[in-house]
């Protein structure tokens, strides 16, 4: 055997000369035992060095790139940025600009016509003070003259005034009474603007959307109610239901929980999924047993529908039906209810569209109310 080599003794042995960075190999000089070439060598040989070396270059082509990226793409996205937003803001302003004169111009325009109007109506209404007064004071006058003649006349004097009475008479006969005339009544369709209905109606459907659920109570066996109370999915086999009176037991209705009695409200239903849906309001004396048009939403006075079948729209109050021409079917539709105004409006929020819009008074507090008899709809947050 061998004599032992101390510790640390072969490591000593190894001289290795400097690497070389200029040039493309890394030189490694080794001499191990009995002049035999070590791992270290053996590792140079398969190419370790050259592995380092590319690794160099990667790193500082790597480098290179984060510095440029720095140095010169941030700050060209750093100022694309302040462009765009500088863009942007100005394109905001001047579009509200726009907006602005455009609503001033229609509230001049508006605040003009009622003003013309109420002149209007005030002078028909001094025209007609003036006519009645004057024919006050002719049958004042004709009623003094007659209790004259029957005072002062006796019955050879009165034939011979007969025919100065009946001529009298005859002129008073042609004042008529008063009679109702549109002409002294303030025209309230002088405010009717379809610019300022629409951006009342989008400002109202953006800012005071209404959170509406379904009452349960009220669903037909027809439909299935989702967990959060949003979604009625028409079922072709009807459920079981517990018997409730204020159940619809025929037609796929439901009414929300919560009433309006006065203000504006509004809320979006989605009915992208659905062919065949009503919605709208009715009075909470709605009636909700048996097949009878008293219970078919839009066929009774107590409630106010719009409705897809297929293709076909329509409104529909009191058995009155209206057709709906529409160029696309909406994916959503806003309902909006101004209760002291007198005002029920359907309105398609994609598209900003008024789709229907129908005047009412209303005697009792009202409820959304909707059905569907395809698919699903949906109340949207």
């Amino acid at each position: 055997m061998s004599r032992a080599t101390a510790p640390g003794t072969e490591v000593k042995k190894h001289k290795q000369a400097l690497p070389s960075w200029g040039g493309t190999e890394l030189q490694i000089t080794c001499f191990g035992p009995g002049g035999s070439h070590c791992c270290l060598h053996s590792w140079a040989s398969m190419g370790g060095h050259n592995k380092i070396v590319d690794q160099c270059e990667k790193l500082q082509l790597q480098s290179a790139t984060i510095t440029k990226y720095v140095a010169e793409v941030l700050p060209g996205k750093n100022q694309s940025t302040l462009s765009a937003a500088s863009w942007a803001r100005e394109t905001v302003i001047q579009r509200l600009i726009f907006v602005r004169n455009v609503c001033e111009n229609e509230e001049q325009r508006l605040l003009e016509k009622v003003h013309t109007e109420e002149e209007r109506t005030h002078q028909s209404i001094l025209t007609q003070r003036a006519h009645w007064t004057e024919s006050l004071q002719k049958l004042a006058t004709l009623r003094t003259y007659l209790v004259d003649m029957i005072t002062n006349l006796d019955d050879r004097g009165l034939v011979h005034a007969e025919q100065e009475i009946f001529e009298r008479t005859e002129a008073a006969e042609g004042i008529l009474e008063p009679q109702e005339s549109e002409k002294l009544n303030f025209n309230q369709k002088c405010v009717q603007s379809p610019l300022l209905h629409r951006l009342w109606a989008s400002a109202v459907l953006c800012c005071t959307t209404e959170e509406i659920c379904v009452d349960e109570k009220t669903i037909s066996p027809r439909l299935a109610l989702s967990e959060d109370k949003k979604t009625l999915t028409f079922s072709p086999k009807a459920k079981t239901y517990p018997a409730c009176p204020d159940r619809f037991d025929h037609w796929p209705n439901a009414l929300a929980a919560k009433a309006f009695h006065k203000g504006i409200h509004a809320w979006r239903v989605s009915v992208e999924k659905s062919c065949a849906y009503k919605l709208g309001v009715s009075y909470g004396s709605l009636q909700r047993k048996g097949s009878g048009d008293e219970a078919r939403l839009g066929y009774n006075s107590c409630s106010w529908v719009f409705s897809r079948y297929d293709k076909e729209f329509t409104f529909s109050h009191d058995s009155q039906h209206q057709t709906v021409e529409l160029i696309k079917c909406p994916m959503q539709i806003g309902v909006l209810v101004d209760f002291d105004g007198g005002e029920v409006l359907f309105y398609d929020p994609n598209s900003c569209i008024i789709l229907h819009s129908h005047r009412e008074t209303f005697t009792e507090p009202i409820y959304p109310v909707l059905a569907v008899a395809d698919q699903s709809i949906s109340l949207v947050q």
